[in-house]
């Protein structure tokens, strides 16, 4: 297991951008801003960087990592934050994506996410 947090709190604008193929992720001390755009979850330390063919699980649903952009591990790992993108891309579009192959998720809170 390289990462595993608890969803705590989903922001009023989740859901439009799950619309859009896109979940973004920080801590739960993100500023009030960044908030009401992202699922915010428990703190926990990134133990291994993320990379193409890892997994990651959000509640019961599997995604593959298809592509990790330059700066996702290092923002990962210090704030808990970065962009999943449901696009199946090999190269991310930003530094901070992570590119995953399936379908959006339904999240809630209490779901867990890990990536493996």
């Amino acid at each position: 297991m390289k990462y595993r947090v608890e969803i705590i709190k989903i922001g009023e604008m989740v859901e439009e951008l799950l619309g859009e193929k896109i979940l973004i992720l920080f801590n739960a001390d993100a500023p009030e801003d960044l908030a009401e755009i992202s699922v915010l979850h428990t703190g926990y330390d990134l133990v291994e960087d993320v990379k193409p063919g890892d997994k990651v699980k959000i509640g019961d649903m599997e995604y593959t990592v298809t592509g990790v952009g330059s700066e996702a591990n290092k923002t990962l790992r210090e704030l808990g934050h970065c962009t999943l993108k449901f696009n199946g891309l090999s190269k991310t579009e930003l530094p901070g994506d992570i590119s995953l192959k399936g379908q959006i998720p339904n999240i809630k809170n209490g779901d867990i996410i890990s990536i493996y």
